[in-house]
């Protein structure tokens, strides 16, 4: 069971975490930064957390909607996805949040090399925090909506993504796309929705998470020491 935490950023302001920390005499591998959905640090941001923890790993999940308002959690709801698509797209500042992912990655760095991992708006985020920030060890993105956009940045870690054929909001002719642009960065798309991760939601499939969840932790087995 993890613990809310707080984290000091960079323009020394302070946002809110949730840090999970591997069981006693379980061996430890590095740390994890757990970057949301656009629903925010809730239950299931929460679990994948906890079982990285599981896993080895210090795993942090910096909550960074605390810019606009604390402790925002949302659920799966038409309304909820509204509200978390106005936070993350309209409301939150870009450039403000991937000050605070380093902040938290700073933080991370005390318990040894970092993986960041993000979902859905957290996929983006992960791929701009690959190319954009410092002391990354490796990424894993999942269906990072946006990150077409950005196919022209290059990662300075290794770095793998996600991604479900049946994803209405990131077609597959996306994916291709960013195959093109970055050929040296592993892109596995899987016979799955957006979402396919989250237990929490209609379009979870667990055979997709179970082989995603497998890549990543082998990903970051490998690259962080």
């Amino acid at each position: 069971m993890g613990q809310d935490i707080t984290v000091t950023t960079q323009d020394g302001s302070t946002i809110g975490a949730y840090m999970a920390e591997p069981a006693s005499g379980t061996t430890q591998r590095g740390c994890v930064v757990v970057i949301q959905e656009i629903f925010g640090v809730n239950s299931h941001i929460r679990e994948v957390t906890d079982g990285y923890a599981a896993e080895g790993y210090v795993a942090i999940a910096p909550k960074i909607f605390d810019r606009i308002e604390s402790n925002i959690e949302l659920g799966y709801t038409q309304a909820d996805m509204a509200q978390g698509i106005d936070l993350a797209f309209q409301k939150l500042d870009l450039q403000q949040t991937l000050s605070d992912i380093q902040a938290t990655i700073d933080l991370a760095g005390n318990h040894g090399s970092v993986g960041v991992v993000g979902y859905c708006f957290g996929g983006l985020l992960t791929w701009l925090s690959a190319c954009n920030l410092t002391g990354v060890g490796a990424a894993s993105s999942y269906y990072g909506g946006g990150i077409v956009g950005n196919i022209d940045r290059q990662p300075s870690c290794p770095t793998i993504m996600h991604f479900g054929e049946l994803d209405a909001h990131i077609p597959l002719s996306d994916v291709e796309k960013i195959k093109a642009a970055q050929s040296s960065v592993p892109i596995y798309v899987y016979a799955a929705d957006h979402g396919f991760n989250c237990n929490h939601r209609g379009s979870f499939d667990a055979a997709a998470s179970e082989l995603a969840y497998s890549r990543t932790l082998a990903h970051f087995a490998e690259n962080l020491a």
